[in-house]
């Protein structure tokens, strides 16, 4: 069975596409896959699927969903003797679990390399670090689940792995800059910066890529832009970071070619850890 979170939702098993279409059952095998290798209860199920107006027959129409996804899985899987996809579908006192082995699934390979890859950038090995998060987000077709109308808990869970894709492609951007890439990012940087204006990581990486390429006076109008829409934007002046940052360039305590990256405390918000299926 293969599962895609990281873009369009689909849902595949021997290639045979399965994907559900219709919007409640397509709901609750995203949230499954969401929350793999962990039982959901019923309630954050009726929670996604019916928000606050649940059916007087809820248990029932949920037990039907569930017995409508196990049977597409059993016909995908074929007839053949042994467990089957559909064995993978079980139930719980209270709910029901989806278990999946991490390569089933793009955003629980997604979150392991990109563990994978802070690790390694913390411990210095810079290279294989830009490796393995350039891996992590080369899985991403897309925003999470773009096709899908999404209830509260699945809304929760998009932004929780939009939140690490952030804090992914900020540590690659870093690790980048530690090999020396600095012209090769403006033109990502610049673009990034435009999408995301008070996002001060993004802002201190290209501060940091334009001095380095000689820019300086370039790199002190991005910090007075970022400061400019931080206020405006948010009523704020920029992090104490943003700060030194610019304050090193202003005084000229950062050489171009030399300085350091921006400051990170290495962590990847939102990222949780990581589930052993158990076959």
């Amino acid at each position: 069975m293969q599962i895609s979170l990281l873009g369009p939702f689909s849902v595949a098993v021997n290639g045979k596409n399965i994907t559900p279409t219709a919007p409640k059952p397509r709901r609750i095998l995203a949230l499954l896959a969401m929350s793999a290798n962990q039982v959901v209860r019923n309630e954050q199920l009726i929670e996604e699927v019916w928000e606050d107006r649940p059916p007087s027959s809820v248990a029932t129409t949920l037990q039907t969903y569930i017995y409508q996804l196990r049977k597409s899985l059993r016909l995908a899987g074929g007839s053949g003797t042994g467990r089957g996809p559909e064995d993978e579908l079980r139930t719980f006192v209270g709910g029901y679990m989806l278990r999946l082995p991490s390569e089933d699934l793009d955003s629980l390979r997604f979150e392991a390399l990109a563990q994978q890859g802070r690790v390694q950038l913390a411990a210095g090995d810079v290279e294989r670090a830009a490796d393995t998060l350039r891996e992590a987000l080369a899985l991403w077709r897309g925003p999470a689940m773009i096709d899908m109308n999404p209830g509260p808990v699945l809304v929760s869970e998009a932004l929780r792995l939009e939140e690490i894709h952030k804090s992914v492609l900020e540590l690659r951007i870093e690790a980048d800059l530690k090999l020396g890439s600095h012209h090769e990012l403006l033109a990502e940087l610049i673009k990034l910066v435009a999408s995301q204006p008070t996002h001060e990581g993004f802002q201190a990486k290209l501060m940091v890529a334009l001095h380095r390429a000689g820019r300086r006076s370039e790199a002190l109008q991005v910090y007075q832009r970022a400061r400019d829409c931080l206020i405006k934007e948010l009523g704020v002046d920029p992090s104490g970071m943003l700060q030194r940052l610019h304050h090193a360039i202003l005084t000229g305590d950062l050489e171009p070619g030399r300085g350091a990256a921006p400051e990170s405390s290495w962590s990847v918000p939102g990222m949780r850890p990581m589930h052993e299926a158990r076959f």
